[in-house]
């Protein structure tokens, strides 16, 4: 009986810890909205956007440090900078729009980097980029609840809106769709879940959050309220099993998180393979 009453004891360590639980719950937090959207930037092919806005964000958060204004503000304007001059060079140019995506984000990016090597900033680099989510205190908690509530609400109300817009621009245009209310729309919240995510997952590594969930439901489902349903369940089942396993581990967090989400992918295509598979050859054996 002691040692079944350790087992449980050892086994529920990590959720009696108070930063630990404040890890759980601001990752849950913005797990849930970086899922929703992972499905509509798989969808509309826009899976390196979330990229760009990801790592155009630096030079906001540099920025607002000199300025003395909260980090969150001067992260959400760069992102947003980033995906107006994507647009605008796109349909002033004849470059392709993921060309114009590696310019802008690695522009803005590079800008972050010399701005921060010139600046004494007692942030250090790796919270920024890897995110500090053992470290996050109770204004941050508040501060992405809000940010994860603005942005799952506008995603949830408009779900249908967006899908057609992601599958066909100019279907939704003909029937009446606000198209470019439905187009910034989308690149403020994917802004807005970037500088939520910034503190507990960080820039780099929010990547992965904004497109794992959603590529993974895309091989498991066929219908769109379940590949949504299955991407927020892999999003917060990964987030929860990741901070967990990489407490015992002695591992940062948010890799662990991508890492573990990495592997979901690899069974999900593997299972895919072998649907396929098992398909065509039960095909082959009607036909003869």
């Amino acid at each position: 009986m002691s040692s079944l009453l350790d087992f449980l004891d050892l086994v529920t360590f990590p959720f009696q810890i108070d930063f630990m639980r404040t890890a759980f719950a601001v990752t849950l937090m913005i797990a849930l909205p970086m899922s929703i959207l992972s499905c509509f930037l798989v969808l509309k092919g826009w899976s390196l956007m979330g990229d760009a806005v990801s790592h155009a964000v630096l030079p906001g958060v540099v920025i607002a440090y000199m300025l003395s204004i909260p980090f969150a503000i001067g992260a959400f304007v760069a992102g947003m900078i980033c995906a107006l001059a994507t647009g605008f060079l796109k349909e002033n140019s004849r470059i392709k729009e993921d060309t114009v995506l590696g310019i802008v984000f690695s522009g803005m990016f590079g800008l972050g980097l010399v701005l921060f090597v010139n600046v004494q900033a007692d942030v250090h680099l790796d919270h920024i980029l890897f995110g500090d989510m053992l470290g996050i205190v109770s204004s941050d908690v508040i501060e992405t609840g809000l940010i994860a509530l603005v942005s799952t609400i506008f995603l949830i109300l408009l779900r249908k809106d967006l899908l057609v817009h992601a599958f066909d621009e100019q279907h939704a245009k003909a029937i009446g769709l606000p198209t470019r209310l439905l187009h910034y729309g989308l690149l403020a919240v994917l802004s807005l879940t970037v500088v939520g995510a910034l503190k507990a997952v960080g820039i780099i590594l929010s990547v992965a959050m904004l497109v794992a969930p959603g590529a993974i439901a895309f091989l498991l489902t066929r219908r769109f309220t379940t590949m949504m349903l299955t991407a927020v369940a892999i999003g917060l089942g990964a987030s929860i099993t990741g901070i967990y396993i990489s407490f015992f581990l002695d591992s940062a967090p948010a890799p662990t998180i991508v890492l573990l989400m990495t592997l979901l992918f690899i069974i999900a295509f593997i299972r895919t393979m072998m649907s396929g598979r098992t398909t065509v050859g039960a095909s082959e054996t009607t036909s003869s």
